[in-house]
């Protein structure tokens, strides 16, 4: 199921951005991330593409997402032209709306919109509120990654204090300095 998901995510992608690349054409101007997402209803009902409606409508949506990020970044220079996604290459779709209680970390395994529970390795402590899910394949396996928001406690200024302790002892080396003439 998660394969079908990616391949939902890369279908969209590439099915909006050759729509954005034929508007382009025909002269008219970007099409923002608001009216894409108007016609992904549409492409779910198609009967050519009716398998999109298996697929958690956050992945599709995300996917749009995405293409706008990439243009976003190519209009202000700091990336290129927007690429068509291929089979197999950065496999991966995101759940950005995860409720609190997805996350089962007594038995090691988390809720995932429409695949269910899926067990997993935790790497590292989950702590602050889930942001979103992220399941990506590599080497053939598919992993979990969970992006979270938490609150950073504040560092004391240490850089302040030793500069005051530098300070404080250069003033001392310098009387010492006047003892010795």
């Amino acid at each position: 199921m998660a394969s079908q998901f990616a391949g939902c995510r890369r279908y969209v992608y590439n099915k909006a951005l050759e729509a954005q690349i034929k508007n382009r054409e025909a002269g008219g101007a970007y099409i923002p991330y608001r009216k894409m997402a108007l016609i992904l209803p549409f492409w779910k009902k198609q009967e050519d593409t009716q398998w999109l409606a298996d697929c958690h409508s956050q992945v599709l949506q995300q996917a749009l997402m995405d293409l706008e990020k990439s243009y976003i970044n190519f209009f202000e220079g700091r990336a290129d032209f927007p690429q068509f996604k291929k089979k197999g290459k950065s496999d991966a779709f995101r759940f950005p709306q995860i409720k609190p209680e997805a996350l089962d970390e007594a038995n090691s395994r988390i809720k995932l919109p429409s695949l269910g529970w899926v067990k997993y390795r935790k790497s590292q402590p989950i702590f602050g509120s889930i942001r979103n899910i992220t399941v990506s394949k590599k080497a053939g396996h598919w992993y979990v990654s969970v992006q979270v928001e938490y609150e950073v406690e504040k560092l004391h200024n240490h850089i302040a204090n030793i500069r005051r302790d530098f300070l404080d002892s250069s003033k001392q080396s310098a009387e010492d300095w006047s003892l010795i003439r």
